[in-house]
């Protein structure tokens, strides 16, 4: 192949390359863009309409709490949250409606910057492959070759200008590639947002079942005598009383009333910002898993090795050494307690492996020593101790470190996926993955029990 007619073809590649990849293809029509716009426009407009409307409802609610334990002073109530939660419904389902086509748009517009790029790239090695067969060019070849010295220098100068657009080219494949990414961050949080406005949905339904049970009830209570409906309001009592006094179960310490448990959690969410509901449901997501995985006792400072409390079943290596065995001797010996019989949590099998990982998690917050060495004085500042006096055995203190570490992992915005996310990175260090859930289980069943949580809250605000 002579350099001239190869020359030929690299400039048609680069021509090609630069119009595939040019920036007025990644625009979308003007005509589509504006039917997107108006689309979304109604959207908004009626979820704004909507808004309104929840607000009235809401300011019901408000004015009609001190009519409560009155019989139509309930149903009131009642009736509001139920207009509320179907308000909410409607709302929310306009925004997945929205979401759905943003996700679709995304999807689509990432599908065609891919294919932009892999063909991008793959003009680019095309290009990358001739010139290197030129650089490979001896001298000698050139004096042999049927062309002339000089034509040989002409092509050798267009070589030079081929290689300066190659710059440029790879500068372009670059940007698109960045524009792919910040694509995919945009897509990833549409469907968070999805998922979050899903789950409220799904949240007011069970409202609306639960909430229609109770008006249905006292309807029926309205046709009987007064007398009816004392008996309902006693029953109430009754179970806000039992709910206060239920024990909160705190994992490796005695547990609390739940009135306490509850008392604690709202400081904890007002000095972090972290909702009180998700800091009791991962104290007992913890407490629940102490059941399967028990508690050890540490044997050795050197070693990390323990043995089962109860057991006495030998598991080596429950914490990493000296990095969690260091602190966890000063820890203990600050708070006057014998680290030799103070437990903390088992490793999931006896025998230490890379896979299998430590133990050693602390009281009903589970942080092993060296996380707490490293959180103390916040926890220490937030309820007001010193340093030293920083106690993860301590309900008080376990709450609110748990309520900060929360907090760093991202959960403070309140939403489903944010809350999730930062309650699988409690867990094992990631975020929760829905394709290999090998922690999704973890941030699932704390959004269950948070749910199962507000609903008892929820009742004592009503009583």
């Amino acid at each position: 192949m002579r350099f001239n007619f190869f020359f030929f073809k690299l400039f048609l590649s680069i021509f090609l390359l630069g119009g595939l990849l040019a920036p007025s293809s990644l625009n979308v029509e003007a005509q589509s863009a504006e039917q997107v716009a108006q689309q979304e426009a109604k959207l908004q407009a009626e979820y704004n309409a909507l808004q309104k409307e929840i607000d009235t409802w809401q300011r019901v609610l408000d004015e009609t709490r001190q009519k409560a334990n009155t019989i139509q002073g309930d149903i009131t109530i009642l009736t509001a949250k139920i207009k509320e939660a179907e308000l909410m419904i409607r709302q929310k389902n306009l925004a997945i409606s929205k979401l759905g086509a943003q996700i679709a748009d995304k999807s689509k517009k990432i599908k065609t910057l891919e294919v932009k790029l892999d063909d991008g790239r793959r003009s680019l090695a095309q290009i990358i492959r001739k010139t290197n067969e030129i650089d490979s060019k001896t001298l000698a070849e050139v004096f042999f070759a049927e062309e002339s010295v000089s034509e040989f220098f002409q092509d050798i100068d267009s070589y030079d200008s081929i290689k300066s657009q190659m710059k440029e080219h790879f500068t372009v494949v670059r940007e698109v590639k960045a524009i792919t990414e910040e694509e995919r961050q945009k897509l990833d949080k549409q469907k968070n947002e999805e998922a979050d406005a899903k789950y409220v949905v799904e949240v007011k339904k069970k409202t609306i079942a639960q909430t229609e049970s109770e008006k249905k009830k006292l309807l029926a209570v309205t046709k009987t005598e007064a007398s009816g409906y004392q008996a309902v309001l006693s029953e109430r009592q009754k179970r806000a009383a039992q709910i206060r006094a239920a024990l909160f179960k705190l994992r490796d310490t005695e547990g609390i009333p739940f009135a306490k448990a509850l008392e604690y959690a709202n400081f904890a969410g007002d000095k972090t910002g972290i909702r009180p509901v998700l800091i009791l449901a991962i104290l007992t997501q913890e407490s629940d898993l102490g059941k399967n995985q028990g508690s050890c006792i540490l044997s050795s400072i050197d070693t990390g090795d323990g043995v089962g409390k109860n057991t006495g079943t030998f598991f080596e290596k429950i914490m990493k050494s000296p990095r969690d065995t260091e602190p966890f001797k000063d820890i203990t010996n600050r708070l006057g307690l014998d680290w030799k019989i103070t437990p903390v949590s088992c490793p999931p099998k006896a025998i230490w492996s890379s896979s299998r990982g430590y133990g050693g998690g602390m009281g009903p917050s589970q942080f092993i020593p060296s996380t707490w060495e490293i959180f103390k004085k916040r926890i220490a500042s937030a309820v007001g101790v010193s340093q030293n006096e920083a106690n993860p055995w301590n309900p008080e203190h376990s709450f609110t470190a748990t309520a900060i570490y929360l907090s760093d992992l991202g959960a403070v915005s309140g939403s489903y996926s944010a809350e999730r996310n930062a309650a699988c990175r409690y867990y094992s260090g990631r975020k929760c993955d829905n394709q290999k859930p090998a922690n999704s289980f973890y941030g699932t069943q704390v959004l269950q029990k948070a749910e199962d949580i507000q609903a008892n809250i929820d009742f004592l605000k009503g009583v």
